[in-house]
């Protein structure tokens, strides 16, 4: 490389460890470090693809300051700096050819994210990132014959993406046969891509059998979202759950509000895992943070909130904001009325939630296979972002999950946890295998086996169930109350299951672990209170006593948060304040001595405090 004094130099990646949609440079990533003989100081910005908020917007800007003298300033970004910024003082541009690009692998039926090679147009605006305002150059690190043989331009999204939404459009038209209209495009997409798309709508219920649409297809072309999420919309506001339900449909049409900054992965891992408690769904988690944010908010506190809990702010805005939007779609539908609190008596039934959350992602579902040290999923992995991919045992039989894409290897991304009553009657159709009480879903890939008044039981529940649903769409005022009956035994059938997958041939139920005593030889100092055992340990550590937030939720029972160490642990509903307290006790001790493994191995948080602690005491000596 010539050289033209002290300038800046910009390298595209093909690839990135974060991965979101807007520009971000951390200070703390930014090292000043010789290179060479020539004693030229280099300062390195890494400047990653990462979730935007206010004050990383003014980490942003630092690639855009100009270096101090002697320093030459080098911008690592991705291929969103060939068309989304221009650095004045660019003078050379490294491009790498590669970038990673969403693909569709049609016959897996998985949406894939690989690298590979750019298109010429591409290619010139790299180039383009030089020369702007100043004398530049660009270096291609691939031969002419690699370059001649770039396609002209980036491949149409069409035959990139999963084509479910437009299929739904082009019924929703009136457009005729949707294999038909796709073939007369300019560049019709694969055969396999458009039998895909149909066969999902089939399985979802939003068209029949001729491709023709059906009175849940035709609610879904209304709704501005993913099939997916529409139907689990539709279904929040008729089984009474909707609050947390538009909080998640919300959450998962936008970027993931959970930051994993690279240099504080772990905290960021623990604060996400704080709010799955242990309930296994990243949904749930998402619920939680929502609604812990949306307290802060009220008592102007939502920044600090969002510092502590690794959590943007900016998203989170962006949920409540989509979540208001498809609460007005669901009124203009006629599924909800004025007086939302009907909507929502059920919605602290997390049992329930989880039901409605199966029906909208089902078909993605896989199976969990409890392993010696680790869990496996049928034909795939868990995705590393999920809390559920941080477990090493799993008590549940299923994952329902939102996207299933390939990088490296196969992942999940946002995975809930679901019992065998929860997929048989919220899940898709049933039907009958060749033994008495075997029933099969998705073709046999789902296959339960039970007694034969159990199956038959099950069998006339799903088919009320589906009766109760096609009623209320098609005359959306009807009033559930006269099923209530319906309604409570499904309700009670879920909550009850006991989540060991016992309809699973050959599953193996896990063992319950026995409850042990975080402080064995303190009978004295707390005995089995574990508040008491608690306030033990973190003083012993050095630290403050831990403070105690109490409120009551809307079906009068009671939620507490206990703090300490600048952390904070949210217990379950409870019927009164002071099991509330125990229960967020119970649930801060159990992640200090290392009761939600992490990775495959046992964390001990608990000698982290104290080693913590040890050095703050030794730094006062």
């Amino acid at each position: 490389m010539r050289d033209r004094g002290v300038g800046v130099s910009v390298v595209p990646l093909s690839h990135q460890r974060v991965s979101a949609n807007t520009s971000m440079c951390r200070p703390n990533q930014t090292r000043i470090e010789r290179i060479g003989p020539d004693a030229v100081r280099f300062g390195r910005f890494a400047c990653e693809l990462a979730e935007s908020s206010e004050s990383q917007i003014g980490f942003s800007r630092r690639i855009f300051d100009k270096p101090e003298n002697g320093v030459r300033k080098i911008v690592l970004a991705t291929n969103m700096a060939e068309t989304s910024i221009t650095i004045n003082d660019v003078v050379f541009v490294v491009d790498c050819g590669k970038a990673k690009e969403t693909s569709y692998d049609a016959l897996n039926n998985t949406p894939c994210l690989l690298p590979s090679w750019i298109s010429k147009a591409s290619a010139r605006q790299r180039r383009g990132r030089a020369g702007r305002v100043q004398p530049g150059e660009c270096y291609h690190l691939y031969p002419r014959c690699v370059y001649d043989s770039f396609a002209e331009y980036q491949l149409p999204e069409l035959l990139r993406t999963p084509l479910q939404s437009l299929c739904l459009q082009i019924k929703s038209l009136h457009l005729g046969s949707i294999s038909d209209f796709l073939s007369r495009a300019l560049r019709s997409p694969e055969p396999l891509s458009v039998q895909n798309a149909v066969e999902y709508l089939k399985v979802i219920g939003a068209l029949d059998e001729r491709e023709e649409l059906t009175v849940l297809g035709r609610l879904l072309s209304m709704l501005p979202v993913e099939p997916k999420l529409g139907k689990m919309l539709i279904f929040g506001a008729i089984f009474n759950c909707l609050d947390p339900i538009l909080i998640v449909v919300a959450g998962l049409s936008v970027r993931d509000p959970f930051l994993t900054p690279f240099d504080k992965k772990d905290l960021a891992e623990s604060a996400k895992s704080r709010f799955s408690c242990r309930d296994y769904s990243d949904h749930l988690a998402l619920v939680r943070a929502y609604e812990g944010w949306k307290d802060a908010e009220r008592e102007q506190s939502g920044y600090e909130y969002c510092w502590r809990n690794f959590l943007s702010a900016q998203t989170l805005r962006a949920i409540d904001s989509l979540r208001k939007q498809f609460l007005f779609l669901l009124r203009d539908a006629g599924l909800v009325d004025d007086n939302s609190s009907m909507c929502n008596r059920c919605s602290q039934d997390e049992n329930l939630v989880r039901a409605v959350v199966c029906s909208g992602l089902y078909p993605g579902i896989c199976s969990v296979v409890n392993k010696d040290k680790s869990i496996s999923l049928k034909t795939m992995e868990d995705g590393q972002n999920s809390v559920n991919g941080k477990e090493a045992k799993i008590p549940y039989p299923w994952l329902v999950f939102n996207e299933k894409v390939k990088v490296n290897s196969v992942f999940l991304r946002d995975s809930t946890a679901v019992s065998d009553s929860i997929v048989l009657l919220f899940g898709g159709r049933i039907s009958r295998g060749g033994l008495d009480g075997h029933l099969k879903m998705l073709g046999g890939y789902l296959e339960f086996f039970m007694k034969p008044d159990l199956a038959e039981t099950y069998l006339k529940l799903k088919r009320e169930l589906d009766e109760l649903v096609l009623h209320k769409l098609l005359n959306p005022k009807m009033d559930t109350g006269a099923s209530e009956e319906l309604l409570s035994a499904v309700r009670l059938l879920v909550a009850e299951d006991p989540c060991s997958g016992r309809f699973v041939f050959g599953r193996q139920e896990l063992k319950p672990v026995k409850s042990r005593s975080i402080l064995p030889g303190c009978s004295g100092g707390g005995g089995d209170n574990p508040k008491s055992q608690l306030q033990t340990l973190v003083t012993r550590a050095g630290h403050s006593a831990p403070n105690y937030t109490t409120k009551q939720m809307k079906n009068s029972q009671f939620r507490a948060t206990v703090e300490f160490h600048g952390m904070q642990f949210v217990g379950q509903p409870c019927s009164n304040k002071k099991l509330a307290e125990k229960d967020a006790a119970t649930e801060a001790l159990e992640w200090l001595i290392g009761g939600a493994p992490s990775g495959g191995r046992d964390v001990d948080h608990l000698s982290m405090l104290l080693k913590k602690s040890k050095k703050k005491n030794h730094r006062r000596i």
